[in-house]
């Protein structure tokens, strides 16, 4: 080998171990970069799930004192929504309470409010009890609207000017009535499921959270 194959022998030795420090540093940072980001990753999801802490815990409270009191309504495990069916409040169509409906609000809405008022970050994360009516999808949409609404007014009332039970002052503070008609009703058919009366909190963190996205630089604003 004379001296100039053995210069560009050595020169290409040289080229090669260069190129591989380069690949292995660039192999390096992308570690690093996917370190960082499962660090950040993994801290997202424990920020989430302490702010989610009071939400779950208000939660499992109201399936338990409702199980525990034998109070038969239906409690949605992930939003903490009640649903109490038409029949046992109001007869079809009717927007005036029947009797066996008040027995049943005088027991269950004590114990629903005690739950709220236990602690006092539930109280502060449940910024309002939402009472919505519900109907079917039978009958016109307007028509049945104004029932439900006019249903939801009537819980709220009897709440308010009826009862008594030692949470009612502040919780008279949080409810808000709504009516929401056939919106969530089956349209296919006429499911006397559709027709009840709901009990929905709205939570602080949920409200926290959607502030949070909508003020997001990150997030397109879309018309």
């Amino acid at each position: 080998m004379n001296d100039f194959t053995r210069g560009d022998f050595f020169e290409s030795e040289i080229a090669e171990d260069d190129d591989s420090s380069i690949y292995l540093s660039i192999g390096d940072l992308m570690s690093g970069l996917l370190m960082f980001f499962m660090l950040l990753f993994i801290t997202a999801l424990l920020q989430l799930a302490e702010k989610d802490a009071p939400k779950r815990v208000v939660i499992g409270n109201v399936v338990g004192q409702m199980q525990s009191n034998n109070i038969n309504v239906k409690v949605n495990p992930e939003t903490g929504d009640v649903s109490i069916q038409e029949s046992i409040l109001f007869a079809k169509g009717s927007t005036e309470l029947k009797p066996e409906g008040k027995a049943f609000l005088r027991s269950f809405i004590p114990v629903y409010s005690k739950v709220i008022f236990s602690k006092t970050e539930f109280e502060k994360e449940i910024s309002r009890v939402i009472i919505e009516g519900h109907t079917s999808s039978e009958g016109d949409y307007q028509t049945n609207l104004q029932l439900s609404l006019l249903r939801s007014s009537s819980v709220a009332k009897f709440i308010f000017y009826e009862m008594n039970f030692t949470t009612k002052a502040p919780l008279s503070q949080k409810i808000l009535a709504a009516g929401r008609g056939e919106i969530e009703a089956d349209k296919t058919r006429d499911n006397p499921g559709d027709r009840k009366v709901v009990f929905r909190f709205q939570f602080r963190s949920d409200e926290l959270a959607k502030k949070s996205q909508s003020n997001s630089p990150f997030l397109e604003n879309k018309p």
